[in-house]
């Protein structure tokens, strides 16, 4: 059989992670993604930052909340190596993360909201329609659960 047409599969053949899953990650990280390209600016560190978070406790909230995408991220990459083992069980209930923290980042797009004192701005509608499509994507993805599922259990070996 000739399955070179499934190109979500690897050399071993493993489940890749799905693209939207590392977006999502991204998304749901991207106080840290902001922090991290504001120190490249010489004159203003503080500006970049402000554009996208105009109170400074909604990025310091921001950067709270993705402290959990980040370790998600590590736990997918844990995945790929299939390495350590007691990762298994984190990396199997990653979707309920991921609910988590959309859940989490729903509620701080509310708080930005109340600060604008809900007033129209590309950001928050851009942050409002990336946090649903995630939702629709995590809730209807099934290339996402067979991922999730392929991290088997290893066979336990018996002594003699």
């Amino acid at each position: 059989m000739n399955f070179s047409h499934i190109t979500w599969l690897d050399d071993k053949g493993h489940i890749k992670p799905p693209i939207f899953l590392y977006v999502i990650l991204a998304f749901l990280a991207r106080g840290w993604c902001i922090f991290i390209a504001s120190l490249t600016q010489a004159n203003d560190r503080a500006e970049l930052v402000r554009i996208f978070y105009p109170e400074k406790s909604d990025f310091l909230l921001a950067l709270a909340a993705g402290l959990g995408a980040v370790v998600l991220y590590f736990v997918v990459l844990a995945e790929r190596r299939r390495s350590p083992q007691w990762l298994r069980p984190v990396f199997v209930r990653l979707k309920w993360g991921l609910w988590l923290l959309l859940l989490l980042d729903a509620g701080l797009l509310t708080q930005r909201l109340i600060h604008g004192q809900f007033l129209f701005h590309w950001s928050l509608a851009l942050d409002a329609l990336v946090l649903f499509w995630s939702c629709l994507y995590v809730y209807k993805s099934k290339r996402l659960r067979y991922y999730l599922a392929d991290w088997p259990k290893e066979a336990k070996t018996e002594i003699k």
